[in-house]
């Protein structure tokens, strides 16, 4: 009762009102763009700094025996982080300390960057002191130079996609694969590779990421396939086809996810029951998880 009292006599103060008081719009998120890579300063720290860019870019060089699969940071932030719309690290670093529902505990940005190479990265999970945590936490530092702490910023994350205007299917998403995703990706998903290095990175298989990943999520990736795919011409596939490539894509075999709990039946229960989720639905005439 006085909570409400004092909440209405601030507003009647303001000029307004109790009701016009909880309408207040949400502030709008702010607009930022990331230093140039050129400003990188000298020093130790700006060699760390540099450090994390190449671990970023070149994952499977820098951080060869950590990670399990054949993917680069770089391969889902693209732009080496810094691009709006495609989980920018600059608008990721200033979001933690926060709570994280996927371990139900609060993250600092250390953490979070452990979950990438436990899930994303289908590897090892690096100390938070490693050299590996602290040169992608100097990296990430650099790239958020002037943002806000806390803040929301304009380009976080993959914008939301509407849902899609019939049911997605694994036909349609496989015929808008075969157009627009295999010369990049192979028609087996595995990616392309130069001397090694990885070039397009697979999308399912072994060298790609395990099913605890986010992109394992089709919601996730149908944001991802509509805000930068295809590569170079982004922004072509309609809000159907990204839905329908992404549920072709999340349909296929990929390493175990790491929590795995005494069979796919519970490990689905506990960590996938969701509607976003391929994860031990039967595809094909198999079950999806149930790989060897």
């Amino acid at each position: 009762m006085r909570t409400s009292m004092i909440v209405t006599t601030i507003a009647v103060i303001a000029g307004g009102s109790a009701s016009a008081l909880a309408a207040a719009p949400a502030a709008k998120p702010l607009a930022f763009t990331p230093p140039a890579l050129t400003s990188i300063p000298k020093g130790k720290f700006g060699a760390e700094v540099k450090l994390g860019e190449n671990i970023f870019r070149h994952t499977t060089v820098y951080a060869h025996g950590i990670i399990g699969d054949a993917l680069n940071c770089s391969n889902c932030h693209l732009n080496a982080g810094a691009l709006a719309d495609s989980a920018p690290m600059w608008a990721a670093y200033t979001a933690y300390p926060a709570y994280r529902s996927k371990n139900k505990k609060v993250n600092n940005f250390g953490m979070r960057l452990q979950g990438c190479f436990r899930f994303s990265e289908n590897g090892k999970v690096p100390k938070l002191d490693s050299q590996t945590i602290v040169a992608l936490e100097a990296y990430s530092y650099f790239l958020a130079t002037g943002a806000p702490t806390g803040a929301k910023l304009a380009g976080r994350g993959y914008p939301k996609l509407a849902a899609p205007p019939k049911p997605a299917t694994y036909a349609a998403g496989e015929a808008v694969y075969k157009q627009n995703c295999s010369l990049c990706h192979e028609a087996d998903g595995s990616g392309q590779y130069v001397r090694g290095q990885t070039v397009f990175p697979a999308l399912w298989g072994s060298k790609s990421f395990n099913w605890g990943a986010g992109m394992g999520s089709i919601k996730n990736a149908a944001e991802f396939i509509h805000a930068n795919m295809p590569y170079g011409v982004a922004g072509t596939l309609s809000v159907q086809q990204a839905w329908d490539v992404a549920t072709y894509i999340d349909s296929q075999n990929r390493p175990q996810d790491p929590r795995f709990v005494k069979s796919v039946a519970e490990t689905r229960k506990k960590f996938h029951d969701n509607k976003f989720s391929m994860y031990g639905k039967t595809v094909n005439g198999h079950v999806l998880g149930a790989q060897k």
